[in-house]
């Protein structure tokens, strides 16, 4: 019998209208759109891993997934052939065969996350979707003091999410790597954006990071409180989760 041949996707797409990208019954979610295309193109029902598990209205500029198909279509056809199969807002951007054992969530060794906040007296209509927007002076020096905290390996537990964990990573439970956490000015006074890149993340920490940060920001915390916060172990010590228009997975990183 031939060895099915995988193929890794490389995908961007808005998650405004979707229930997030795990595949579920009665929403319509990235992974379950992708399937059904593959499903026309080939014919064959396949699995479509992903690299993470994004959220509704979460959006990815480089979302990486995996599959393995029978069909003899060349790379750059699943390229063409699921942009044509596919709605405007989800676009495969490469395609590429991949050694055997790869899995576009298991061999991962980093993600990028970008959280983008617009922070004026009005938020243009056309970025509601995109930025979060707040409307509070904030003290922008305080919340980079207070990400320096976050850097290097912790337990998260007060940044998770319910429900966050994957049953086959519960080996090292709540703690993750953090190789940067920074917060950058794209447009001073108006547009900023966090930058946060990991070995990996609980459901909505990186929210949870935001909202606490901006928590800082307001001066109800002190930027040396998020020490004490990630020592807590405790949800309940963090902030509030951020909005989910605001994030983009910007890249998975295969070392």
């Amino acid at each position: 019998m031939k060895q099915k041949r995988n193929i890794k996707l490389l995908l961007a797409f808005d998650g405004t209208a979707y229930a997030g990208w795990q595949k579920q019954k009665s929403e319509k979610t990235i992974q379950g759109a992708v399937e059904d295309s593959l499903h026309v193109m080939t014919g064959e029902r396949t699995c479509l891993h992903g690299a993470g598990r994004t959220d509704a209205g979460v959006h990815a500029l480089g979302m990486a997934a995996n599959f393995t198909t029978g069909t003899e279509i060349p790379c750059p056809g699943f390229v063409k052939g699921l942009n044509s199969l596919l709605p405007a807002d989800i676009r495969i951007l490469e395609a590429a065969e991949v050694e055997e054992d790869f899995h576009a969530r298991r061999s991962a060794r980093a993600k990028t996350y970008w959280y983008n906040l617009t922070h004026g007296p009005i938020q243009l209509p056309t970025e509601r979707f995109y930025c979060a927007h707040v409307f509070a002076d904030l003290d922008f020096p305080a919340i980079k003091t207070g990400l320096v905290h976050l850097i290097g390996t912790h337990d998260f537990s007060s940044f998770e999410g319910s429900g966050s964990r994957d049953p086959e990573f519960t080996g090292r439970g709540a703690v993750r790597t953090i190789y940067e956490a920074a917060l950058k000015t794209l447009e001073p006074g108006k547009y900023h954006r966090f930058v946060i890149t990991g070995d990996g993340f609980l459901r909505h920490m990186v929210r949870n990071i935001v909202g606490t940060m901006l928590e800082v920001g307001r001066g109800r915390l002190a930027p040396s409180e998020v020490a004490g916060i990630l020592a807590a172990r405790d949800r309940s010590a963090a902030g509030p989760t951020a909005p989910a228009r605001g994030l983009f997975l910007k890249e998975v990183l295969y070392m």
